[in-house]
């Protein structure tokens, strides 16, 4: 006879699951604000965004550090498809930015 523990939670509803998808998900809108409002041109001096990017995206990596170290030995099956997503998350972030960075215009 098995033994109910309780209901599962899925990973994903945790802080620690859907704050490393979020962080990359606002960075990327901030830039296209920055965008929106400034032009696509580079420009001399770092701007919020820039440092928002650099304080947050540290963050980001000991939020899913852990996320891993919490979540796989307690639900493997359920923690390695939302840590895949959190990876993705973030190498797409750092993609944009180097496709950004590579044709935006000389200032």
């Amino acid at each position: 006879m098995a033994v109910l523990t309780g209901p599962r939670v899925s990973p994903l509803k945790h802080w620690s699951g859907w704050l490393p998808i979020a962080i990359p998900v606002f960075l990327f809108l901030l830039g296209v604000r920055s965008v929106a409002i400034n032009g696509f041109v580079r420009q001399a001096d770092e701007g919020t965004e820039a440092h928002l990017f650099q304080l947050l995206m540290p963050v980001q990596l000991l939020l899913m550090g852990y996320f891993g170290l919490t979540w796989v030995p307690k639900a493997p099956r359920q923690a390695f498809p939302v840590l895949a997503l959190q990876l993705f998350a973030a190498v797409a972030l750092f993609a944009v930015l180097y496709w950004a960075e590579h044709t935006a215009p000389a200032a």
